[in-house]
């Protein structure tokens, strides 16, 4: 059974900065993308930034050049670097592993392992 362990989140000030990881465990393949999504109350799980096992990246519009995500295959790694952190970025934060294609990084359905989340608190 594939496992995805999240690291990370907590309470910052806006204009801070986090750090989220994620760590696969279990049968994986080692062409999975891996990603991040969020939800913040009331509102429904969006994409945030997401990679492919080749370096391919895509970022949504609301975290492109704040967001930076990178991994290290041989320690199943994804991490989320987060700066310039805004009081709209509060969620919870969820680690996101399947056989997604570069140009769906985007799509939920394309994730098959979820993280068990994590919290991002921004204070303005």
């Amino acid at each position: 059974q594939v496992q995805l362990v999240e690291l990370g989140g907590g309470l910052v000030q806006a204009g801070g900065s986090l750090r989220l990881s994620c760590a696969a465990s279990g049968p994986t393949s080692s062409n999975y993308a891996m990603g991040y999504f969020r939800q913040a109350p009331g509102n429904e799980r969006q994409f945030v930034a997401a990679i492919t096992w080749t370096g391919v990246t895509s970022y949504a519009d609301s975290v492109k050049g704040r967001f930076t995500i990178y991994r290290d295959n041989a320690q199943k790694t994804v991490i989320l670097q987060m700066n310039s952190l805004k009081p709209e970025d509060t969620a919870v934060y969820y680690c996101a592993a399947g056989l997604a294609a570069w140009d769906t990084l985007n799509l939920q359905n394309n994730y098959n392992y979820w993280g068990q989340g994590t919290q991002v608190t921004v204070s303005s």
